[in-house]
């Protein structure tokens, strides 16, 4: 009687986590739905023949037409104003594309703040699949007496960036002695300190894409070979490394360079290194691709 329990209480179990597995699902494939629905209802409202039915719709010539002028359509302009917002976000995505630094002034309340409470923004535009990600901003001041060179005063930056070398390159503070003073390039930092955001940010991409190639984004507990990957990870803080995992607990790095080309695949079993798979993986300057295509074939072949 009680092994009887035991497995009812397990079948159980089961189907409630086959319950909230299939929930899960609908949920995904709900907020999928929403997603493209906003994207096709944005598109539509972009295209120059909707706004010019709109534009003509709502001029004095097409309203004098109408028989019935006392009546409204609320209908009309809740489309006018979603026209109105949908051509304002058009604008500022084309403003953020088109520059992707940004300078502005701000003041520090704090009345001990030093050089007047003047502050220098540098706002910068990052994006990832097509779509702008939460922008990075540095500050800088001018805290030295009688200089005029800056300081990174506060900033947002990610910690796998190298904000404080780029800052002692390229903005040196000035020396206490001696009329030999050291000149500050704003330009070339700001320049080189984008470039290795957009490369992080692109390392970060490229773990992604070969998640999703691999199809662990939506990867479910179903039965696997033992060549299958299971997992694939970032593996340091400076998203150089790749960590991947295989069902037979093989595991193995991928390390790239700063642009996020693949230099060395490492691929380790249970006695140590194996190198009959880092052969059939890897080849000498390969693409992500290549390796993305590899691991497909491999875990089919499993």
């Amino acid at each position: 009687m009680a092994a009887a329990a035991s497995t009812s209480e397990a079948t159980l179990l089961d189907k409630e986590i086959e319950d909230l597995r299939a929930e899960g699902k609908l949920q995904h494939r709900l907020a999928t739905l929403r997603k493209t629905l906003k994207i096709q209802c944005s598109t539509i409202l972009s295209s120059t023949s909707t706004q010019s039915i709109i534009q003509s719709a709502a001029s004095p010539a097409s309203s004098s037409l109408i028989r019935r002028p006392k009546r409204t359509d609320p209908s009309r302009s809740q489309l006018s104003s979603r026209s109105a917002q949908q051509h304002a976000y058009i604008q500022q995505c084309i403003y953020r594309i088109s520059t992707p630094v940004t300078a502005f002034k701000i003041h520090d309340p704090d009345p001990n703040a030093v050089n007047g409470g003047h502050v220098l923004g540098l706002r910068f535009e990052v994006m990832s699949r097509g779509q702008f990600l939460r922008p990075y901003y540095v500050m800088l001041n001018r805290p030295f007496p009688g200089s005029r060179h800056l300081r990174v005063h506060r900033h947002t930056i990610p910690p796998a960036v190298p904000l404080a070398g780029l800052a002692a390159r390229h903005l040196p503070p000035p020396k206490p002695e001696g009329d030999d003073q050291p000149r500050q390039d704003l330009e070339r930092f700001v320049r080189t300190l984008r470039r290795d955001i957009t490369r992080y940010h692109n390392r970060l991409g490229v773990s992604a894409d070969l998640r999703r190639r691999l199809g662990l984004h939506d990867a479910t507990e179903a039965s696997a070979s033992a060549n299958s990957v299971v997992e694939v990870g970032i593996a340091d803080i400076e998203a150089k490394q790749i960590r991947v995992s295989w069902a037979d607990e093989r595991s193995g790095r991928l390390v790239m360079d700063d642009d996020g080309n693949v230099r060395k695949l490492l691929v380790f079993g249970r006695q140590g290194r194996d190198w009959e798979m880092t052969k059939e993986l890897f080849g000498k300057c390969d693409r992500m691709e290549d390796i993305a295509r590899r691991l497909e074939e491999h875990s089919t072949a499993g």
